[in-house]
């Protein structure tokens, strides 16, 4: 029988601490919120490269209300998200332009808060999956959500994947110079494989989800690229072909949300070519939660992203993995891969501060 302790049980110093601790999440929780909103309203790109601006300044820029532009910029200077001038005029760094604003910018991370309302109706239904055990599918989180990961993975997709990434694959590009069948497996927006479309235009490349709102904004992308050789399917009526057609397929950051991703790995092992290569990009886990505390300062971040969106996701079928967002090691993917036929499994660095990257050959 648990019992409450009393205040006079509790050591001052530690419970200060504690508190701290707690409402400096709220405050985090707050500020992002601010940002989200920043971000739907235009007012970080109306910061960006004008100077500082006074909140009378910002307004007639945005045709917003003066002051709600002034309390929001008050929280924003207040945070250290703008750098305050004479006390009352605000300004964007270079810095914050290329993370806020410059969604070409490999350091843009803008996307990830807009997902933020999103997850927050997410909590609405949590305490049932909860109790029964099921979670929710991506498209339950609604068409805002597949936009918010699309712009959160995208700047890395235009800036480094193409031009830097890929040649670090041996074989691969002369492969797709000379025409080759791409895939790419929870292809989300399909930003990726408008990259390597535009860079190779001698390849074909196909991109598949289940997700009906991912799909939807790939096909838009397809058309504002005007390529011609790409072709989006949704993977629950065009499933991945086991003809081993593939000579390069790529899979990220959506092993770890699949609910069933070691028969996803066995369905690659069957479309990819005996002479082909399969990159993987996953979430950076360790083997124990003690070691991804110890090495990831965002692990509590990741652990409620997981709980809210990835192991969410996992769980959203009857017997689902449930791998959650750290749930997919290295060791485990190695175990996986060499169980569905592949002999070759090497780690490769390609600079991603939060995702691991692996080469895998049959």
């Amino acid at each position: 029988m648990s019992t409450q302790p009393s205040p006079s049980d509790l050591d001052p110093d530690r419970l200060k601490t504690y508190s701290l601790r707690l409402f400096g999440y709220m405050n985090g929780a707050t500020i992002s919120m601010m940002v989200c909103l920043g971000d739907r309203l235009g007012l970080y790109a109306a910061l960006a490269g004008a100077g500082a601006l006074s909140s009378q300044e910002l307004a007639r820029a945005t045709g917003l209300d003066e002051r709600w532009v002034r309390e929001w910029l008050y929280s924003q200077g207040a945070s250290g998200l703008l750098e305050t001038r004479d006390g009352e005029r605000f300004a964007l760094s270079p810095e914050g332009q290329a993370v806020l604003v410059d969604e070409n910018h490999p350091a843009n991370g803008i996307g990830m808060f807009s997902q933020i309302p999103d997850l927050a109706r997410a909590l609405d239904r949590l305490p049932d999956a909860f109790r029964t055990g099921l979670g929710l599918a991506y498209d339950e989180h609604g068409a805002d959500c597949a936009r918010g990961i699309e712009r959160g993975l995208a700047p890395w997709f235009r800036s480094i994947f193409v031009p830097f990434a890929l040649p670090k694959l041996e074989g691969v590009c002369d492969a797709l110079r000379a025409g080759a069948q791409v895939a790419d497996v929870g292809c989300g927006a399909g930003v990726a494989l408008l990259e390597m479309a535009k860079a190779f235009p001698a390849s074909h490349f196909h991109g598949y989800d289940i997700s009906l709102h991912a799909l939807a904004r790939a096909e838009a992308n397809r058309s504002a690229a005007g390529v011609s050789n790409v072709t989006f399917h949704d993977a629950r009526v065009e499933p991945l072909p086991g003809d081993h057609r593939f000579d390069f397929i790529t899979t990220f950051d959506c092993l770890h949300d699949m609910t069933d991703p070691e028969g996803m790995i066995r369905q690659i092992r069957a479309a990819l070519a005996e002479s082909g290569t399969w990159l993987v990009a996953d979430i950076k886990a360790r083997p124990t939660y003690a070691e991804n505390v110890e090495k990831n300062p965002m692990a509590g971040m990741m652990y409620g992203v997981s709980v809210m969106v990835c192991m969410s996701s996992s769980l959203s079928t009857k017997g689902g993995a449930g791998l959650g967002t750290l749930g997919l090691t290295a060791e485990r993917l190695e175990r996986w891969a060499r169980g569905a036929g592949f002999t070759r499994f090497s780690p490769i660095d390609l600079g991603h501060a939060v995702n691991a990257f692996y080469v895998v050959q049959a």
